[in-house]
């Protein structure tokens, strides 16, 4: 597939203060992107504006609130003119025993990366539509495998999956592009917080090569910076997730099996896991929560 010429071009990332949407966002940059950065952390945020090469903006939202996003979208467009690119990229994790999962935080992260997700392509659609641009939603390897003590990240990641496959037959004859990116555990904040944990670092450090490494962020922001210049509908951040989808029909049963295996090694070590969201991104998401709790009231 041939690549277009990103120059001039506006993009809009969301949770780009931090990790993926922050060297996504210098990448894109560096290639003559204007960008909108979107996220909870304004002061993170900021700092990413001053390390860009091109025009930029810095929105303070949360990507759960549609009339907040709305607003953002409206004032990205009167800001730069149009909107070629939409990365919906903001996300957050939990891990541990379902069982013993904290409610709220359970379903906070299927809040901010399948209800997230879909607030950000509704307010940004009706510019995409406009300059017949692309939506990229970052999905994971957790959108193709399930995985034991990762039940609400699993299922977000599964939900935005399907979503971006189903609004891709919707809006492509209208000349919106949807491609969906693939990462496995990539070095992060969040990836770094989960491995906090002994149980959940040493659960994946015993799946089978090669899902049980940490790859570089670097690499596999490049691969999602190839896919957007190629408007892809399937992006790879590694090279071997490409494989895992035509084994993808087979994996429910293994990781049932082996899954149950690896659980009862880990019985005794259960109690007392961790079970708020994981890393600086989740920190600022419950901090923000509790602000706006406090506001409220």
């Amino acid at each position: 597939m041939s690549r277009v010429s990103l120059e001039g071009r506006v993009a809009v990332v969301t949770g780009a203060a931090r990790g993926v949407g922050e060297l996504l966002a210098r990448k894109l940059s560096a290639r003559g992107v204007k960008v909108a950065l979107v996220g909870l952390e304004p002061d993170g945020l900021k700092q990413v504006a001053a390390r860009l090469h091109t025009e930029c903006e810095v929105w303070h939202a949360d990507v759960t609130d549609h009339e907040v996003m709305t607003r953002v979208a409206g004032e990205v467009r009167e800001r730069f003119g149009k909107v070629d690119i939409v990365v919906a990229n903001a996300g957050v994790a939990t891990g541990g025993p379902f069982v013993d999962s904290d409610p709220a935080s359970w379903r906070r992260v299927i809040e901010v990366n399948l209800i997230g997700s879909a607030v950000t392509a509704r307010a940004f659609l009706p510019a995409l539509l406009e300059s017949r641009g692309y939506l990229l939603q970052i999905a994971s390897l957790a959108a193709i495998t399930p995985a034991p003590m990762m039940t609400a990240y699993c299922a977000s990641k599964s939900g935005v999956e399907a979503y971006a496959h189903s609004l891709r037959a919707e809006v492509g004859h209208r000349g919106v592009k949807v491609g969906v990116g693939y990462l496995s555990w990539t070095d992060t904040d969040m990836v770094r917080g989960a491995d906090q944990d002994d149980v959940m670092r040493e659960l994946r450090q015993r799946l089978p090569w090669p899902s049980n490494k940490t790859y570089p962020l670097g690499p596999a922001v490049d691969r999602l910076v190839e896919g957007v210049e190629r408007r892809a509908s399937h992006v790879y951040g590694q090279w071997w997730l490409r494989g895992m989808q035509g084994v993808r029909g087979y994996l429910p049963a293994v990781i049932g099996t082996v899954g149950q295996r690896e659980m009862r090694r880990f019985a005794d070590r259960l109690d007392g896991m961790r079970t708020g969201l994981v890393g600086a991104g989740g920190a600022a998401d419950e901090q923000h929560r509790t602000t706006a709790a406090t506001d409220r009231h």
